[in-house]
Formats: structure tokens, C-alpha cells, sequence
């Protein structure tokens, strides 16, 4: 009898550890926000005629690290110092959406000329071609709610894109 309760307890303590996992992944990224992302994400990307994105959660937890710890009292638009990904960042208002952050990065793509690889003088388009580089397989992204009431959003790209000198696709 011992032996089918261990097996019973461990089945238990595995069952609470998946629970636990799932539960974290879902702090992390809720699954309307991860859709939007990789829906929008992906899109963009079938337009210029690159494989979509995958998500991965590692990266998912590496932006709401940077998120938690560097951006959550002030909320500023300012990049991670790591550069160990490619990134893209959003804040706004707390009903910003996943969808409104893939949005506004692809707006990029208006002031971007593909023949010359060049963004249109005062205009930033390097979140447009993270969002499209070709080599880019994966991303993950997280969001949380500042200090100061806005949502800051943020997503990591491996391999990075953004290469000086070559096109995104």
C-alpha cells in the first residue's frame, strides 16, 4: 500500500508543479495577449514573404524580467542594455493592447524603402524590420502595469535582426 500512495503523492506533487508552470506562464503572457502578438507579428511577415515567428516562452520570461525590474517604476520608453536579442518596446495607457503594440511597430513599414534600405530622415523604422527580419525565428513578449498606471510592453527577438547594411528580407 505504500507504494501506490507514494505514487498517488507524486502524482499529486507533479500535477500542483504543472498547475504551478501554467499559472506562471499565464502571469507572463495571458493567451489573448500572446495571440495578438504572434497574429500580428506573423502577419506583417507573410506580407514581405517570411516564415512566421514561434513563440518561446524563455523569451517571454527574459522581457518581463527586463519589464519587472527596470521598467516598472517609471514606464519610459527606453531599451534594455543587455542587447542580447533584437527588442521592441510600447507603453501606453492601460487599455493598450498586444494588437496596438504589433500595430504601431509595423507602422514603421510607411517610412521604409526597401530598394535602398533606408527609413525616411527623422523616422524610425528598425522596430518594423525586428517585427520582419528573415533570420528572426522566435519571440516572446510579456507586458505588465507600471507604477504610474500605463502598460509597458516589450518583446525579444532571437536571432536579432537589424544588421547595418542588410535588408530585413
Amino acid at each position: 500500500m505504500a507504494s501506490s500512495s507514494s505514487l498517488l503523492f507524486s502524482l499529486i506533487v507533479l500535477l500542483f508543479f504543472v498547475s504551478f508552470i501554467q499559472k506562471s506562464d499565464a502571469k507572463v503572457n495571458g493567451t489573448v495577449f500572446m495571440e495578438q502578438m504572434m497574429a500580428g507579428h506573423n502577419a506583417a511577415r507573410a506580407e514581405v514573404g517570411v516564415p512566421p515567428l514561434a513563440w518561446d516562452r524563455n523569451l517571454a520570461v527574459y522581457a518581463r524580467g527586463y519589464i519587472d525590474e527596470d521598467r516598472r517604476k517609471d514606464c519610459q520608453l527606453l531599451y534594455s542594455d543587455r542587447w542580447t536579442f533584437g527588442e521592441n518596446i510600447f507603453a501606453g495607457p492601460d487599455n493598450i493592447t498586444a494588437a496596438d503594440a504589433v500595430a504601431y511597430w509595423v507602422s514603421g513599414k510607411q517610412w521604409y524603402t526597401y530598394e535602398t534600405n533606408t527609413c525616411l530622415e527623422g523616422k524610425i523604422c528598425s522596430d518594423y524590420t525586428q517585427v520582419v527580419w528573415r533570420t528572426t525565428m522566435n519571440v516572446g513578449c510579456a507586458q505588465i502595469k507600471c507604477d504610474t498606471g500605463d502598460l509597458f510592453i516589450a518583446c525579444e527577438y532571437y536571432p536579432h535582426g537589424n544588421y547595418a547594411g542588410e535588408k530585413p528580407y
